[in-house]
């Protein structure tokens, strides 16, 4: 009462202009208003140290202590138990290694239990999770090892079944990472049947195994919520870009991806409308679980900015249901079980409104895609086999069994 009823008495005031001046401090230091309430208000998200990261090869090598060595008493197949949820060979946040990555023959060597086609079943457990790895690819070879090293164990570690399939676009044409993801997804369910499909840039590296490649029964999922890239924070509410997961019922009831999209950006922003629009929303791990690594590189000639993708992105309400695995066209020109994942080299035919290149920079011949090779040099083969066909266009329908039917009558 007295510093009110003295509002100039000297200590008074200064003891109120150092209260306000701590105050000050603290808000700007625990990054503003948000911050200020994360301490105040208890948070609910688990904490991490990301400054102690493990090796991501950390417990690999008790799953092959789990490999059945004495058959049943019978010599029939024992049924074997459930897998533990979580896995106990979780171990939280993993380095990422991003330079002087392994040959493809020495990661091979560090994931003994991975099958030809880069497919892993859990030994001594049944699993409860069959999830399929679909990358959009062109000319990334270094980064295709990377993920290969970093992604093989860091899944093995939950304990899920899983394949990775390396969608690799053939020809010299401007990239559509959308349609290829829609190819990826077709391709993998004829294989088998997954019962959840993440879409993934090969340039991304999870960083914490409890982040588990599973997905959402009602709603698409979105993982890459904290990247490096954007300072460990979501760079607006409906992005959807990097590493996603849906159901195949789920991709199905949104109609895919769209294939319009030639070139860097907007089909991101086209997906997550379509979750919307069908009456899903987009669900995420927590931001500190959801943590991932880009590696830097410079931008792809043959994947320049898309300047239709505004006008594109104007008419998805008009053209989600037309455009996307409704109207998928591609060549399946082949397909190969690598020792790491399986390789789909694809045709998906020409942009119809191409980029003009004239001032773009001389093309780096160690990168052509005219004549990619097998092996470390260029990782990926596109030589035509025997599976060379084409695919029609099939008919608009909404169930997923009719999917699927129409997925086996092409195989078969």
């Amino acid at each position: 009462m007295v510093c009110c009823g003295r509002a100039l008495d000297s200590p008074c005031t200064l003891a109120l202009l150092v209260g306000f001046q701590f105050a000050f401090v603290l808000y700007f230091s625990l990054g503003g208003f948000r911050g200020l309430v994360s301490v105040l208000v208890h948070s609910s998200e688990p904490e991490f140290d990301y400054s102690r990261p493990h090796d991501v090869y950390t417990n690999l090598s008790q799953l092959s202590a789990l490999l059945p060595h004495q058959p049943g008493p019978t010599g029939a197949e024992q049924r074997l138990r459930d897998c533990l949820l979580p896995s106990p060979l979780l171990v939280g946040p993993v380095s990422v290694r991003v330079s002087s990555t392994p040959s493809l023959e020495e990661i091979k060597e560090k994931n003994p239990l991975v099958m030809p086609g880069g497919h892993y079943r859990p030994p001594g457990c049944e699993p409860r999770h069959h999830t399929a790895i679909v990358v959009p690819y062109r000319n990334r070879q270094s980064h295709l090892r990377a993920l290969l090293y970093h992604l093989h164990p860091f899944l093995q570690r939950q304990q899920i079944h899983y394949s990775i399939y390396i969608v690799h676009q053939s020809g010299n044409s401007t990239f559509n990472r959308a349609k290829l993801l829609n190819v990826g997804v077709r391709e993998a369910l004829k294989e088998e049947d997954w019962g959840c499909i993440f879409l993934h840039d090969v340039d991304l590296l999870p960083e914490n195994d409890h982040n588990t490649y599973t997905c959402h029964p009602q709603h698409p999922s979105h993982l890459s919520v904290a990247m490096d890239k954007f300072r460990y924070r979501l760079p607006y509410p409906q992005y959807f870009g990097g590493v996603s997961a849906v159901t195949p019922e789920q991709y199905l009831k949104m109609n895919g991806f769209p294939n319009q999209y030639w070139g860097w950006g907007g089909e991101d922003d086209d997906i997550a409308a379509r979750i919307r629009l069908t009456g899903m929303k987009i669900v995420r791990p927590p931001v500190a679980i959801g943590h991932y690594k880009m590696i830097k590189h410079k931008g792809d000639r043959g994947n320049e900015q898309n300047p239709r993708r505004f006008d594109l992105l104007k008419h998805t309400r008009l053209n989600w249901r037309s455009d996307g695995l409704n109207s998928l066209t591609y060549k399946l020109l082949s397909k190969e079980l690598e020792p790491l994942y399986t390789n789909l080299s694809v045709s998906i035919g020409e942009d119809p409104h191409p980029p003009s290149r004239k001032s773009e920079p001389p093309r780096n011949t160690s990168h052509s895609t005219a004549r990619p090779m097998r092996g470390d040099a260029g990782i990926l083969s596109a030589r035509p086999t025997g599976l060379q066909h084409a695919h029609s266009k099939p008919a608009n329908r909404s169930s997923y069994g009719v999917l699927k039917a129409a997925v086996k009558q092409e195989v078969g």
